[in-house]
């Protein structure tokens, strides 16, 4: 008798399928959130030179870790602090 095989998948294939998606899905949320974070302010807040950035945060300071402390969060430019106090957000009244 000839075996036919099954369309059910085995459960070993089931699992790596299902890890090989959940890796897949964790690389996109890495790769997908930017190295500019602004948690809590504005972009606008956050657009400073590079020139005036006031230091805001320690050596291997976390985009966490500076967010918490209120500040900007940019590590796109070299040489420059990444955290960086944020520009204050001015009202216009009339």
């Amino acid at each position: 008798m000839k075996h036919v095989p099954s369309c059910v998948p085995e459960p070993t294939v089931v699992i790596m399928a299902r890890a090989l998606f959940l890796l897949g899905l964790v690389l996109a949320l890495v790769f997908t959130s930017s190295v500019e974070e602004y948690v809590g302010l504005s972009a606008n807040q956050c657009a400073v030179p590079a020139k005036d950035r006031v230091d805001c945060g320690y050596p291997q300071v976390t985009s966490e870790q500076c967010n918490n402390r209120g500040c900007c969060f940019d590590s796109s430019i070299p040489e420059v602090p990444w955290c960086f106090k944020p520009l204050q957000e001015t009202e216009c009244t009339f």
